[in-house]
């Protein structure tokens, strides 16, 4: 069994479609895999310079589902589309195997 987690931004500077596309999104994991969990109430913060660049700032919230099949090529297809649609250079989107207790 796997563990997908999307890692999304939720910051201000986010178009104003965002609510929607988020919203969408919740509704087509949730049919598709059953489910999902959103960890929304305390985003995390993340630091970091990029090369010679400033130092920049993100708040984040967690998406995830669980699944039996990892289908890769619907992530990769899902996580391009919402790096479009949130105006993203890149959106975090990884898997983990887990084991049932």
């Amino acid at each position: 069994m796997y563990l997908v987690q999307l890692l999304l931004p939720v910051e201000d500077s986010l178009p104003p479609s965002a609510d929607s596309v988020l919203e969408k999104l919740k509704r087509e994991l949730a049919s598709r895999f059953g489910g999902f969990t959103a960890f929304t109430q305390a985003p995390a913060e993340g630091l970091w310079a990029p090369g010679s660049g400033p130092e920049e700032r993100d708040r984040i919230i967690v998406v995830e589902v669980m699944t039996d099949s990892l289908d890769r090529r619907w992530w990769h297809a899902l996580r391009l589309q919402l790096e479009n649609e949130l105006h993203q250079d890149l959106l975090v989107v990884r898997a983990r195997t887990i084991e049932m207790l």
